[in-house]
């Protein structure tokens, strides 16, 4: 953890810190298991054999070490046999995506209890609505003051409008504000063009070898929430874990 970039983020007096959902708080299998599935119901009803899953982990990989393009384009394009079906993979993934039981990592409640009353938190994340109630399952939604789930404002990251309306509710302004995301196209740059601090948290969809010019990109990088409350509000969070 870059001792420079934790005091660049308590300058910012923060206000709200806002977390994205697969890879920070639920694992990203949760998708991966969701995408496989819908892509091997698609392939069947086009008569082809279920996607060969060492093939479909090297681009998963691929992917997540650009940190940039559609995931469910690529997608479509190498399994399906034409990205234009990106959007029929999407409807077909979010019908099975889920997250199970014991799939929420175990340093988000100590964070959020670590965080709470002390910042205005919130979720702005690309998920089905169904996540609100995952996440009342698993204790975190008395945790929350803003739901900002694309599903349910009806705008999807990297958009700006979502960080835009957490802002809003949050009652806060960007340089009062931080988001914790797992991607940098979808969560540090849209963020940080706005003038949010960033924090990437190097699980899920963050790429299997950061590089260093990756790494410079955010405020802070870490690997999972654990110091997250003492780097963004100092020694004052350690009470509440």
């Amino acid at each position: 953890m870059s001792a420079a970039g934790v005091q660049a983020l308590r300058r910012r007096r923060v206000e709200a810190v806002f977390f994205d959902v697969g890879g920070p708080l639920y694992d990203d299998e949760n998708f991966v298991r969701a995408v496989l599935t819908a892509l091997d119901e698609i392939r069947a009803e086009d008569g082809h054999p279920p996607v060969d899953r060492e093939r479909f982990r090297r681009i998963y990989d691929e992917v997540r070490q650009a940190q940039g393009g559609s995931l469910r384009r690529t997608l479509a394009a190498e399994f399906l046999g034409d990205a234009s079906r990106r959007d029929l993979l999407h409807q077909r993934t979010a019908a099975h995506w889920i997250h199970p039981p014991g799939t929420l990592y175990p340093d988000v409640l100590p964070c959020l209890r670590a965080l709470h009353g002390r910042v205005r938190i919130g979720v702005v994340a690309n998920q089905e609505a169904t996540v609100v109630d995952a996440l009342r399952r698993d204790g975190v939604a008395e945790y929350v003051d803003v739901w900002a789930v694309s599903a349910i404002v009806g705008v999807e990251k990297p958009d700006p409008k979502l960080f835009t309306w957490a802002l809003q509710e949050a009652g806060t302004t960007a340089e009062h504000a931080v988001h914790v995301g797992n991607r940098l196209d979808t969560d540090v740059r849209p963020a940080a063009a706005l003038g949010l601090g960033t924090v990437w948290v190097l699980r899920g969809e963050a790429p299997p070898a950061p590089t260093a010019e990756q790494l410079a990109e955010p405020d802070l990088a870490v690997p999972d929430l654990t110091a997250l409350p003492e780097a963004l509000l100092g020694a004052e969070s350690r009470g509440r874990r």
